[in-house]
């Protein structure tokens, strides 16, 4: 799965969460200034060139939607991370959050429980 850039990132943000939308809707998910109509659409055009994004027509536009999940996005980008950062060691990436974001012993236990709960369901 290829890498997304910063601006193909923020477009996908707002198709996970819309599910699907036009280019307008996706502009009007941005804080202002909002950024061209001409950007976006090329973006989502790239997107769809690199396998991410699809579309339907309706009428004479375009409704597009997410081809890859966000959670197989996330996993693959947390993957290129450990490995590139962290020498694919799972252990030290988390060692390594664990102290620059100061995280408490109950918040371990908190985020312990969470992944025990998903991995039972």
């Amino acid at each position: 799965m290829k890498q997304l850039t910063k601006a193909e990132e923020d477009i996908m943000q707002v198709l996970w969460e819309l599910q699907e939308a036009k280019v307008a809707a996706i502009i009007e998910q941005f804080p202002e200034p909002k950024p061209a109509y001409n950007t976006v659409s090329t973006i989502v055009r790239i997107l769809e060139d690199k396998g991410f994004v699809d579309y339907r027509k309706e009428g004479r536009g375009h409704i597009y939607f997410p081809k890859v999940a966000k959670a197989e996005y996330s996993s693959q980008s947390l993957h290129k991370i450990m490995d590139g950062y962290f020498q694919g060691s799972f252990k030290s990436m988390v060692s390594f959050f664990v102290k620059k974001n100061d995280v408490s012993i109950s918040e371990m236990e908190e985020i312990m429980e969470e992944i025990n709960k998903e991995g039972k369901e």
